[in-house]
């Protein structure tokens, strides 16, 4: 059985919405490297339609010169969940379109592979929900927006286990949790 291990940039007060806030932190070598661990052991990215259409563009043109981590996301397979974009493969090559948000699809996904998770908000609360989520990564960024979309909206009740804590050289937490 595999994993899905979700990867999410958030702020003290939870917001996860597109981070550019993270700009005035860097991208220090040693979170590179906590993500790097995270994607390495992955076979697969399972995005939301919103995360996938601002991923291809920034992603699908960059070379391992100028990120390493661009071969990791443009080689992976992507699987999208939507309900309405039909031909992923025609905006991102290797990617594939789910159709809606169906838990035993993901089910069926996890079962022979890993699978790395960033942003898709929307998609990582029902993958939580559902308890398909086995680790929650979130680089917390010594800052407070006081809006935004949050990961968790106000009242939502979810309770999950700190299984490690992780202090970066530019002042970002990264804590992992897994379900209760």
């Amino acid at each position: 059985m595999g994993a899905i291990r979700v990867h999410e940039f958030t702020t003290v007060d939870g917001v996860v919405d597109v981070p550019m806030w993270t700009v005035d932190y860097g991208f220090p070598d040693d979170l590179s490297e906590s993500i790097g661990a995270l994607t390495a052991s992955s076979s697969g990215i399972l995005l939301g339609r919103t995360t996938f259409e601002m991923f291809a563009p920034a992603w699908s043109t960059r070379t391992v010169e100028e990120d390493p981590g661009a071969p990791f996301f443009n080689d992976t397979t992507k699987y999208v969940v939507s309900s309405t974009l039909t031909d992923a493969a025609s905006v991102w090559r290797n990617s594939e379109a789910l159709g809606g948000y169906d838990p035993d699809r993901i089910r069926e996904l996890k079962a022979d592979r890993d699978l790395y998770v960033s942003g898709s908000a929307t998609l990582v609360r029902a993958l939580v929900a559902d308890g398909l989520a086995d680790e929650l990564h979130l680089y917390v960024y010594p800052v407070a927006l006081g809006e935004g979309i949050r990961l968790f909206p106000e009242g939502t009740s979810q309770k999950l286990s700190l299984l490690d804590v992780e202090r970066l050289s530019n002042g970002v937490a990264h804590l992992t949790y897994g379900p209760a």
